[in-house]
Formats: C-alpha cells, structure tokens, sequence
C-alpha cells in the first residue's frame, strides 16, 4: 500500500472520529462540515485505488497470434487424425492459447475448398474434411491435406480409434513437458474417463497410465479399422476427382455413376 493511501486513511479515520464526536455534541454545522470533508477524502482514496489497480493489472504486451488456419493446423498436427472443432479448439487452449473459438471454424471448411478449387495445391496444406465410408464428408470433422488417403477416411470403427489416438498424442505430448499446462491435464483427465484403465475416479489423469490403456484397447480395433479404411481409401481413389478426395462427394449421384 502506498504513503498517500495510509495518509487517506488515517485521515478518513480521523473524519470519522470527529464526525461522531460534533453528533453528539450537537454541533450540526461542525458535522455537516466534517461529513464534506470525509467524502472528498473517501473519494481521493477511491480514485487512488483505482489508479495503482490499473497500474498493477496492465496486461504484457502478446506476441503475434497465428492465423486462425494455422492455430488449427497445430492442433491437428498434435492429434493426428481427423478432429472436431470442439476437440480442436480444446487442443489450442490446453496447449497453445486462448484465440481460438469454435464458430470461427464454422467456414473453415467451405473457405479451403473453394480456395483449392480456384487455385489446386498452391498451399502446402488445405483444411479439408475426413471422408465416410460413402465417401461423403464427415460432419464437423476436419483433416489435413498431407495425411495419407487412409488417415483422412473413417470405417466403422474408426472414431473409436481416432478418440484413443487423440488421447495417446496428448498424453504423449504431456509426458513431454517439463511443467504440464494444468489445462491440458484437465483435458487428458475427461478424456480418460472414457478409456477403461486410464483415470481412478476423477483424479487427474497420469499420461503414462492413460497411453498404456488406450493402447491396450487400440490393438483389439487397430487391425480391423486399418483394414476397412484401406477399403474406402481405394474406392475414393479409384472414385473421385481430386477436389472430391479432399472435400467428398458432392452429391450420391456422383457416386452412383462412377460404381
């Protein structure tokens, strides 16, 4: 606390004591008096609170922010493998930054396609959709370009598989850290949850515990699911035009011509 607020102080105190003691007195011109004066000393206290708050709480400057395409990139590079907006704006505040919202992914999709479209391969890299096994585009499920066909499609078993990859990556890149974020914890931790072995009750999640689970049950899905995406892969390939292998089928139309 500064000089001049212990002076505001002592002075108001000392206001107060007087204002009582004129009351009794029954000196109402003396009060009336003393009570102007208390309200100009509680005011200057006011505004120099105010001023060392504001002093005390100015933010330091932030370093540039990514492009929000970029911030999303990151993200899916740490997964690797097909993610919803809302696991990927999870993914960049437990280990990036706060930017990042989920409606300014709404577009995302729409934008690098018709970008692609306009000018193919001119990027090093294109936000695209995973595929289904129809070869339409996953709802909400965004990929990168550079992945192989068979990490960008999904068979039956694969958001199960896709949910323990995640889960791996992020544990792994945890174990990583010197000083885990406690928001990346609080992620792995609910994602855990869901993975038998991983978590004890609602403790935080161990990321060596939770990789070892998740392995354990990825190797009962892993064969099966790699063989049904190389499936869709091939027929994609074989299917669909390049726009098409990136962003799905326009219609089942398209589809039904080409089998």
């Amino acid at each position: 606390m500064s000089e001049s607020l212990d002076a505001l102080e002592l002075r108001i105190a000392e206001l107060r004591a007087r204002v009582r003691r004129a009351v009794r007195e029954g000196d109402g011109g003396a009060a009336r008096t003393l009570r102007g004066e208390l309200r100009r000393a509680e005011k200057a206290w006011d505004a120099t609170v105010t001023a060392e708050e504001s002093a005390s709480a100015a933010p330091a400057p932030e370093p540039p922010l990514l492009p929000i395409r970029e911030q999303v990139h990151r993200a899916l590079a740490l997964l690797g493998v097909p993610a919803s907006a809302r696991l990927i704006v999870a993914v960049n505040d437990a280990f990036f930054s706060r930017a990042l919202r989920g409606s300014q992914l709404t577009s995302l999709r729409r934008d690098e396609e018709r970008s692609f479209r306009a000018s193919p391969y001119a990027r090093p890299y294109y936000l695209c959709a995973a595929l289904t096994d129809r070869l339409s585009p996953a709802r909400g499920l965004l990929a990168d370009s550079t992945w192989a066909s068979e990490r960008r499609v999904l068979g039956p078993l694969s958001p199960r598989v896709d949910f323990l990859v995640s889960a791996v990556r992020i544990a792994e890149h945890l174990a990583r850290l010197a000083e885990p974020p406690p928001g990346a914890l609080r992620l792995l931790t609910r994602m855990a949850q869901n993975i038998p072995g991983a978590a004890e009750g609602l403790a935080p999640a161990d990321p060596v515990t939770a990789i070892r689970a998740a392995w354990a049950e990825l190797e009962v899905h892993r064969a099966a699911d790699a063989e049904q995406r190389a499936e869709v892969a091939a027929r994609a390939g074989r299917q669909l035009s390049d726009v098409e292998g990136l962003f799905g089928a326009a219609t089942m139309s398209t589809l039904r011509g080409a089998c």
